[in-house]
């Protein structure tokens, strides 16, 4: 296992190193990061536009300038912002905290709602129950991300309207001002959190319950589990001990493999709902063509997806007590 793990690791660093480069040539090419400064009125001096691109490092040739942002890294510096001329690290860590607690309750309210209809669905197959899910599957599978939350907010404004009182957070992470103690700031907190959370996890939710849906059937469906019927024990007992344990396989898959399209969901919830997490970051940054902000953004979530899909390869092992990593 341990031997498995490193080679999975060093395997990934050419992906890491090549989707860093790619991505910072796009950046580089796509225009020039000082037009902000250089469009003030008045317009800069030379000088002081000379300093603030030896500063950024724009007086070097690309490949100098990629070395010298992937050899900062590796000390731990991810370059100078043009946005706020802070570190970027600094604020990535700060940004990422938002972020992962939106992608992580997501993530959970997902699977728990998934893993139940799926297996309901399965259990229940061709039933009205069965359709019933199905349809609710496709109709979130086939909506929009950035239609959805933002037809969440338009609802949760509506209700706050119609009961004439601030029942649903619509904009934010928090509050302003919270009179209280660590109470009242932890409850406004989950608040801020339903209209977002709820957004990104139903998206996800439509996929998932049908891979769970499918996985369950084809598992009831095989040798053991017909044998351990035959044997008397009951369906409940079938499904949730013998059945339940080897269908979740797949969907630990598709959770691992999806995370990237969690972070991509998470920019637009974060957009709509103004949220200042990564998503937030990523779209300023993009906006500002702050190259070494796009660029840590994709080092953090290129990193998250290669440890999340270890992660689903070391619990294949857990679920399944067949597999093993030499």
């Amino acid at each position: 296992m341990l031997n498995y793990t490193i080679r999975r690791l060093l395997v990934s660093i050419p992906v890491i190193v090549a989707s860093t480069f790619i991505v910072f040539l796009l950046v580089t090419l796509s225009g020039d990061p000082l037009a902000g400064l250089k469009g003030r009125n008045p317009p800069p001096s030379p000088q002081v536009v000379a300093v603030e691109a030896a500063r950024l490092h724009l007086d070097q040739p690309v490949l100098q300038r990629y070395w010298t942002w992937i050899t900062g890294v590796l000390h731990g510096d991810s370059g100078p912002s043009v946005r706020t001329n802070i570190d970027i690290g600094h604020e990535i860590v700060t940004r990422l905290g938002v972020t992962l607690r939106l992608i992580a309750v997501a993530v959970v309210l997902a699977l728990l709602l998934a893993v139940f209809v799926g297996v309901v669905s399965a259990v229940k197959q061709y039933s009205g129950i069965d359709y019933g899910f199905t349809f609710a599957a496709f109709l979130f599978l086939s909506m929009p991300s950035f239609w959805f939350a933002v037809l969440l907010k338009q609802a949760g404004i509506s209700l706050n309207n119609l009961l004439g009182d601030q029942v649903l957070s619509t904009i934010g992470e928090r509050s302003v001002v919270v009179e209280g103690g660590t109470w009242a700031h932890l409850t406004d907190a989950a608040g801020h959190m339903v209209l977002p959370t709820i957004s990104l996890a139903l998206i996800s939710f439509g996929a998932w319950s049908r891979f769970q849906r499918a996985s369950m059937l084809d598992v009831l469906n095989s040798d053991y589990v017909l044998f351990a019927r035959a044997k008397g024990l009951s369906r409940r007992r079938v499904v949730i001990k013998h059945a339940l344990r080897t269908a979740l396989i797949p969907m630990v898959t598709i959770t691992a493999l999806d995370f990237a399209s969690l972070v991509s969901g998470a920019v637009i919830t974060e957009t709509v709902f103004q949220w200042r997490g990564l998503g937030d970051f990523l779209v300023s940054s993009i906006n500002q063509r702050d190259a070494y902000a796009v660029l840590a953004w994709l080092l953090v979530v290129a990193v998250a997806v290669i440890v999340f899909n270890l992660l689903a390869d070391l619990l294949y092992a857990l679920l399944d007590p067949r597999i093993r990593y030499e």
